[in-house]
């Protein structure tokens, strides 16, 4: 089986150059922290590209749509715009970077279990394909709008479909008791209610997602026949003829060399060959299939850079590192109690390694980024290069300790481009206001 990108620690231009530092998309790591500073995201244009690519030969007749929330921004967008993908927004935020982004808004699906009046209201306006509905109150509220603009609005299910795959808790959403979607029990009440009142909306078909950093292949295949299953009874209960099935997204990446993540042609080949057996078991039309990912186009072409700090050895305990990032740029270790592979970007002469503990800068003792890695021996002004951070890093990025936001650069063949300013101390107040009287 082909492997493809997600299977790897690193960018796939990642290589040492003839000065024995690391090289990304033909840029010299320290030479772009020298240039934009640290702590710095740098994202790989070839591997998105690449992985775009695998997806499209994998699944050539599925429509695949980028899952935003793992990172959105105008210059990602462009790219994978380019490439002929779709996206899954889930915000006011990320309708607008699409739609200003140039993104075919056909092609684009508002997904949430809170969808604000605003939001939805916004949707309708920009011209979102599907608005994927998941709960009893949005139903009505979106009836209501699109009655008041005169329009349809076309909708998805989203339910849950009973399935556990084995994640962390907090990133699995098919399970039975989970915030998203409705309940198999609650489907009936859902399609009784669009059929006979919510007239302005038009029912195309089910979406269900199933969980984030996925390695069991086999899921994908419960899923698809849970799927095809309510169709068909949808069908002999209520005569309604649903075509589109949505199966989310969330294949797994390779974060350490202990992860083994499946690729996406072997994901393609169980999502084809299941389509074909659910539609044959339920004697239904094959289903459009949708498929939303996320992390894995995004996550291994990227990494971040960090400048070597402080150092601290505490007595018969373990010895600290310090870099000028942290939890408020990679919040993943403290939320997910997620692991990242790490390597010294800059040419190092010595052969010596020790074993550190990477600490962020931040007022939090949680506030570690790798707990013990085999690094050479550091000294202060190193560049740390950290894979695999392409991912919900930037997205989840947050202003803690009133810090500023990384900049983010792409680089292709040789070429670095700024996709995202650093912030400034003036974007940091530039929200805040002084009352009067206390002036």
């Amino acid at each position: 089986m082909q492997t493809t990108a997600n299977q790897f620690l690193k960018p796939i231009t990642t290589k040492i150059n003839h000065v024995n530092n690391i090289e990304i998309g033909g840029c010299d790591l320290v030479e772009l922290a020298d240039k934009y500073a640290t702590p710095l995201y740098v994202l790989d244009e070839k591997t998105i590209r690449q992985i775009a690519n695998d997806y499209k030969t994998a699944l050539p007749e599925v429509n695949i749509m980028f899952a935003s929330k793992a990172l959105c921004t105008s210059a990602l967008t462009k790219i994978l715009v380019s490439e002929g993908l779709g996206f899954d927004v889930v915000s006011s935020g990320e309708i607008y970077t699409v739609y200003k982004a140039g993104a075919d808004m056909r092609k684009v699906l508002f997904n949430g279990n809170n969808k604000s009046f605003d939001e939805l209201n916004l949707a309708l306006d920009f011209g979102v394909g599907r608005i994927s509905t998941d709960n009893f109150y949005e139903l009505a509220l979106l009836n209501t709008i699109a009655q008041s603009k005169n329009k349809m609005a076309d909708i998805l299910l989203r339910i849950t479909p009973g399935i556990e795959c084995h994640t962390h808790e907090y990133i699995q959403t098919g399970h039975l008791d989970s915030k998203f979607g409705f309940d198999l029990t609650q489907i009936d009440e859902a399609v009784e209610l669009i059929l006979n009142e919510y007239t302005n909306l038009k029912l195309h078909g089910l979406h269900a997602h199933i969980g984030s950093q996925i390695f069991e292949t086999s899921i994908y295949k419960d899923e698809i026949d849970i799927l095809c299953g309510v169709i068909s009874r949808l069908d002999k209960k209520f005569g309604i003829k649903l075509e589109e099935i949505n199966i989310g997204g969330g294949l797994g990446v390779k974060y350490t060399e202990k992860d083994e993540p499946p690729s996406i042609y072997e994901v393609g080949e169980i999502i084809t060959d299941s389509l074909k057996k659910s539609s044959e078991k339920y004697n239904i039309p094959s289903p459009k299939i949708f498929i939303e990912p996320g992390r894995s186009i995004i996550s291994t072409a990227g990494v971040t850079l960090y400048t070597i700090g402080s150092s601290k050895q505490v007595p018969h305990g373990k010895k600290y590192v310090s870099i000028d990032g942290g939890m408020a740029d990679n919040p993943r270790p403290s939320l997910y109690q997620a692991k990242y592979y790490a390597e010294i970007a800059n040419s190092k002469e010595t052969n010596q390694t020790e074993k550190v503990t990477i600490g962020g800068r931040y007022c939090e003792s949680g506030d570690v980024l790798i707990n013990e890695i085999e690094l050479p021996k550091l000294e202060e002004g190193d560049i740390l290069c950290v894979y695999n951070t392409g991912a919900y890093n930037y997205s989840m990025a947050s202003n803690y300790n009133r810090v500023q936001k990384p900049a983010m650069v792409l680089v292709n063949e040789g070429n670095s481009d700024l996709i995202v300013k650093r912030e400034t101390l003036e974007d940091l107040i530039a929200h805040d206001i002084i009352p009067d009287r206390l002036k």
